[in-house]
């Protein structure tokens, strides 16, 4: 399916990067390693037969080496808040395409202010977020939209059965965090909105067999900066499952371990959307295991759509602007099961 083309994997070494590698193998694409540890890259060369093409982003000489000769860049090393812009730089340096798996609310934020004037003026594509968190809530938003062109509100669950964070999460979170001086940051009103509130518990509606469970309110997530990027919904509100946050709080969760021979961890994920115009509503469901590892064929399966012309726009878009929402989904079927429909479903109840 990837002909042999090569396509750069920044940070293939890391634990999302190795699940990339191995996707794009598995669709006929030769990656290329490259990153700032030449000892993990070496390792991993000696491990695939790969080419590893060390490189930090303050050496844009040595990025430019990285991605000679490949046809898109996946990057997959945070904080993105350091790495993002030198490797887009890089990329249009190069005249690729650059698709990233960032999750950190203000380094995608930043893409977009940053590199849209320059993106669209070069006519490339530079799609941030690419990945279970930003990316896979936008397809979903986007999907259950269909053919409404606004929406009084728009409702992300994400019902993780546990979660056990990676060291690359922590650090975002750690970046992030800082950069909004430990607030919390919601959509609502029309604008990014920061806010010290405690965070409401509340029982959210998850289709059956799942059922209610608790969520934690205005849980900051990415898909409040990639929904609003493109559609018209006033109010994008976010939830996340209380016992996977407290999972993630804790800095005793150890990071995921392999439950399967493709290295997957055992943990199950089910995302769930509404949204509401004029008191009618429409519903995206999707679940699937280990967040981490649908990232990577989110992410490969954006590149591939980039490569072979199925996009509906240049320069910085999200996933949910870039192509088309329901059939990328559908592609995604061997690693997620979809549902998506009308529904007269209740939202969120506060306890």
């Amino acid at each position: 399916m990837g002909s042999g083309r090569a396509v750069a994997v920044f940070g293939a070494y890391g634990h999302t990067g190795r699940f990339v590698v191995d996707e794009l193998r598995d669709r006929g694409y030769v990656p290329v390693l490259s990153g700032r540890d030449a000892g993990r890259l070496a390792a991993l060369a000696s491990a695939t037969g790969l080419d590893a093409r060390p490189a930090t982003v303050a050496d844009a000489a040595a990025l430019d080496a990285a991605l000679a000769g490949a046809a898109a860049v996946i990057n997959c090393a945070g904080p993105f808040a350091t790495t993002a812009a030198p490797v887009i730089e890089a990329a249009l340096r190069a005249g690729i395409p650059y698709v990233d798996v960032a999750a950190e609310i203000e380094a995608i934020a930043d893409t977009f202010a940053r590199f849209a004037d320059p993106a669209a003026a070069a006519g490339a594509v530079v799609v941030p977020a690419m990945a279970f968190f930003g990316g896979l809530g936008d397809l979903l938003t986007t999907a259950a939209m269909g053919d409404w062109t606004t929406a009084d509100e728009a409702h992300l669950a994400y019902g993780l059965s546990d979660w056990h964070p990676t060291a690359g999460t922590r650090a975002a979170g750690r970046v992030s965090g800082a950069r909004r001086g430990g607030r919390r940051v919601r959509y609502t009103n029309g604008r990014l909105e920061y806010h010290d509130d405690e965070l409401p518990v509340l029982d959210w509606p998850f289709p059956a067999p799942a059922g209610p469970r608790p969520v934690l309110g205005d849980f900051s997530m990415a898909d409040v900066v990639t929904v609003p990027s493109h559609l018209a919904v006033p109010e994008v509100r976010t939830y996340m499952a209380a016992g996977a946050a407290r999972d993630l709080s804790s800095p005793d969760t150890p990071p995921p371990t392999a439950a399967d021979a493709r290295g997957r961890s055992a943990q199950t994920f089910l995302v769930d959307v509404l949204v509401r115009a004029d008191g009618t509503e429409r519903r995206a469901t999707a679940a699937g295991r280990d967040i981490y590892a649908v990232t990577a064929p989110l992410a490969v399966e954006a590149a591939h759509r980039i490569l072979t012309g199925r996009t509906r726009t240049t320069g910085v878009a999200s996933a949910g602007a870039m192509f088309d929402a329901r059939d990328f989904l559908t592609a995604l079927s061997a690693h997620l099961t979809l549902d998506l429909h009308l529904s007269d479903a209740g939202g969120p109840a506060v306890r």
